[in-house]
């Protein structure tokens, strides 16, 4: 579900739950522990991962579409704490987006300090990502709407958000959704070298402005009352989203 390997003062996760790492509530939980256990046990910086052409296919909504109220209210938390865990991280983190990463794959790297992105090496066939919450009939949190405006500015974010679009990795690094691109093969290696560069400067003067730096990503997650997670539970549960919903997954059990 959840790998785990130690460099030196580096730990490496990948996400690693078959076909496509979708995340559920035992991935969360085990992603969120990690993280958050990281720094305590000497780490000084992680890379987040997944399988070479999917980094993770977002929240897993044929499980989910299973859950009563009380379930989704506990999973929606749990993914705010993941990426809170990313958010507030006092130790660096960089994304290795080794293929697609649509909605929930998107939000986790958002969170991260860097992205590095696998470009795919048939141009018919690129690899995506994007919040396409709204193609399958969910709303985009706030708190994940404050994320990508960070990061590609708060005009192209609504225009990426309320149309759900899925982009190849090329336009995300033209507009800054990612960091910068490599061959599938090469992503985890890039990601652990950028991070080592990193982690090769003066580590007080580094870890205190990255601190001050992302202090606005950390408060986004401070109040728990804030999130949402009752205004998600009925939107989950609403005749649009259900519709869609169960759609989409019909469609996925017809291929």
């Amino acid at each position: 579900m959840l790998e785990s390997h130690r460099h030196d003062s580096v730990l490496e996760l990948r996400l690693a739950r078959p076909p496509v790492n979708a995340l559920d509530l035992g991935l969360l939980r085990a992603l969120r522990a990690a993280l958050e256990d990281a720094p305590r046990h000497g780490a000084r910086g992680v890379v987040l991962a997944g399988q070479p052409g999917m980094f993770s296919g977002g929240l897993d909504v044929p499980a989910l579409l299973q859950l009563d109220r009380r379930g989704i209210a506990e999973l929606w938390r749990e993914f705010f704490g993941a990426c809170a865990a990313l958010a507030s991280s006092p130790i660096p983190v960089v994304a290795a987006l080794t293929g697609h990463s649509p909605a929930g794959g998107a939000v986790l790297s958002i969170f991260c300090d860097y992205r590095v992105m696998a470009r795919s090496t048939d141009a018919a066939k690129p690899f995506r990502i994007g919040l396409n919450e709204v193609q399958v009939g969910l709303v985009v949190p706030a708190p994940i709407q404050a994320g990508l405006r960070r990061l590609v500015g708060s005009y192209r974010a609504e225009r990426l958000m309320v149309a759900g679009a899925m982009i190849d990795s090329e336009e995300a690094l033209r507009i800054g959704f990612v960091d910068e691109l490599a061959p599938v093969e090469v992503v985890l290696p890039r990601a652990h070298e950028w991070l080592a560069g990193l982690l090769a400067l003066p580590p007080r003067a580094m870890g205190e402005t990255r601190r001050i730096a992302r202090a606005d990503l950390a408060a986004t997650f401070a109040d728990t009352a804030r999130l949402g997670v009752e205004e998600f539970v009925d939107g989950w549960f609403s005749e649009e989203s259900q519709r869609v919903l169960q759609a989409l997954v019909a469609k996925l059990k017809a291929k």
